[in-house]
């Protein structure tokens, strides 16, 4: 992301950062996110939140787990399950996380470095197939932590995640929803109120948009042998 930021320097880091989530979701075939920028970079690492505060991939009691990391951030039920469907993108690596395996049929080939174990079939594509595979539990070769399966294991998680297998609109409009909202969590804005259809610095923001979509479009061509 850095010859972005070097093109357009008036953005920020936090703003440059959440536009490029945003845009790899749309990218990969996922809804678009009504994002909100404005943010604020931090000076220091002092300004920033302890680490540790992300879930872990297999407490005792996943379910419980999920809700005190979330409820804490003013998230429900509804968000804690269609933001777990942002693992329909993306592999696990046991050498970095302690999970997954070191690769299988759909990741020994790439694209970008070999190995790791996905949750989907189609690791790069953004859809419901998250859910499905959890639900249907055909394939050992896609991965399944104890926090995903509780989805389905939980009566209230359930209720979403069953939805979600069943309905991809409904899924899409609800990730997005909950995404922006997680991205704005934290965040100091200036002004206050502000959207990127009316930012002082929307040229730029838009045009950065379209570098961060030419970016990560090169990134999933396959490579040269």
């Amino acid at each position: 992301m850095q010859p972005i930021k070097d093109k357009y320097p008036s953005i920020t880091y936090a703003d440059l950062f959440q536009l490029a989530s945003a845009t790899a979701i749309e990218e990969a075939g996922g809804p678009k996110i009504p994002m909100k920028y404005g943010r604020v970079d931090v000076t220091g690492p002092e300004q920033c939140p302890p680490e540790g505060k992300l879930p872990d991939a297999g407490p005792s009691a996943p379910a419980d787990h999920l809700r005190l990391v979330f409820y804490r951030m003013g998230l429900d039920d509804k968000e804690i399950v269609a933001l777990s469907g942002a693992h329909t993108l993306g592999r696990s690596r046991p050498e970095r996380s302690g999970w997954g395996k070191p690769e299988t049929k759909y990741t020994k080939n790439g694209p970008g470095a070999p190995g790791g174990q996905s949750w989907t079939a189609e690791w790069l594509k953004f859809d419901n197939s998250y859910f499905k595979e959890i639900k249907e539990k055909r394939d050992q070769d896609l991965l399944v932590l104890p926090t995903d399966a509780a989805l389905f294991e939980d009566p209230a998680f359930k209720v979403y995640a069953e939805k979600y297998a069943a309905d991809e609109e409904a899924f899409f409009k609800d990730y997005a929803e909950a995404h922006a909202k997680l991205s704005s969590l934290g965040a100091k804005f200036d002004p206050a109120e502000v959207s990127v259809s009316i930012s002082s610095t929307v040229y730029q923001e838009r045009a950065a948009l379209q570098d961060s979509h030419w970016m990560i479009s090169a990134a999933r061509e396959p490579e040269n042998p």
